[in-house]
């Protein structure tokens, strides 16, 4: 099986949601947005592992546009965090670039392959 970037980026990213999440409902009591962004930033993984594993090239486009929402989604609860006062300036900024790379990378594979199917 051949290796996907977008996804390994996307476990990866995964992982640190996993980090914030525990962050913010240990440090943070923060129960509510905590979860919105653990859920929507383990699905971009989870989407995107999906795709890898499409039995044609429709369901991984469609695969990855769900990844994509996914993406976009967290990007907005990283704002909302953010401008909440949850998550300060530098963590927010590096989870913020991980977050618009995949939207880069996944905004590029849906486009590409659309035009392929």
């Amino acid at each position: 099986m051949s290796k996907s970037l977008v996804l390994e980026k996307a476990i990866k990213f995964a992982l640190r949601i996993v980090k914030l999440y525990r962050y913010l409902s240990d440090e943070k009591n923060e129960y509510v947005l905590s979860k919105q962004i653990l859920i929507s930033g383990t699905y971009v993984a989870k989407r995107a592992k999906e795709a890898t594993q499409s039995e044609s090239k429709q369901g991984f486009v469609n695969e990855m546009h769900i990844a994509l929402k996914r993406a976009s989604e967290t990007e907005f609860w990283l704002m909302i965090l953010h401008e909440g006062e949850f998550l300060d300036e530098k963590p927010y900024d590096s989870m913020n670039n991980d977050c618009v790379e995949l939207i880069k990378m996944l905004t590029s594979i849906v486009k590409t392959s659309k035009e392929n199917v």
